[in-house]
């Protein structure tokens, strides 16, 4: 039997263009990433004999004399101002808890949400009465994430027609590192389609609706299902 031996070799250490010019390295558990004790440790990192060693793997960030790594593959962990794609894990009391890919369940709270038909009042006690009747477990939804909370959960709100119950599409799932917080994240393709792009890592693929109800309060859903989506399924 063939026996493959290998000697060792020095890691080749992988450099990549950051976005504000600096360089930005790919590092593994166990890596020295400076020797200089003029940095600051963070998270990711540790002390071994005055070297500054990464814990994860991931990419080195520098904030001033502060070095941190950040994880390729992770929890989300989200920002105000956030755009995510959730599905309503249960329904409580004035709230709903949303699963959003994050170490906690995120809140939407009633009053954070459109009523059918955009009225503008206060929610009464026949609004908490009938919050299945607008959301229920299950149903997916798109949000901007409103407050982060102490604990790390995050507060959510649909108070926009672009927000809401979504319909028929499909979800498809990636690593929150992968999608980057831009400024848009609701795009129509030329097939059709249209795509959210969750920084939670959840991205959903529709039909490019023909005309919206501008009074439908966030709370679209359509029921056509065609061969729009599987054409973007193919992309």
């Amino acid at each position: 039997m063939a026996v493959d031996m290998r000697l060792p070799a020095i890691l080749k250490q992988i450099t990549l263009s950051g976005s504000k010019g600096a360089a930005a390295s790919l590092v593994v558990p166990g890596d020295v990433i400076t020797t200089d004790t003029g940095f600051m440790r963070g998270h990711g990192t540790y002390l071994d004999e005055d070297k500054l060693t990464a814990s994860v793997a991931g990419e080195v960030e520098r904030v001033n004399k502060l070095i941190c790594v950040r994880p390729l593959k992770t929890r989300y962990n989200g920002e105000v101002g956030d755009v995510v794609v959730g599905r309503i894990a249960e329904v409580q009391q004035k709230r709903w808890k949303v699963e959003t890919s994050s170490r906690l369940d995120s809140v939407l709270l009633l009053s954070s949400v459109n009523l059918p038909g955009g009225e503008l009042r206060r929610r009464s006690a026949e609004d908490e009465l009938s919050m299945r009747d607008y959301l229920q477990e299950g149903d997916l939804i798109s949000a901007e994430v409103q407050a982060v909370f102490s604990d790390g959960a995050l507060s959510l709100h649909t108070r926009s027609l672009k927000y809401g119950k979504l319909g028929q599409g499909v979800l498809v799932q990636v690593s929150p590192s992968l999608v980057k917080r831009q400024k848009t994240h609701f795009h129509n393709l030329p097939c059709g389609a249209s795509i959210i792009l969750g920084n939670n890592g959840y991205i959903w693929l529709h039909p490019t609706p023909m005309q919206q109800d501008e009074e439908a309060g966030g709370y679209y859903t359509s029921t056509e299902v065609g061969l729009l989506v599987f054409r973007a399924q193919c992309l």
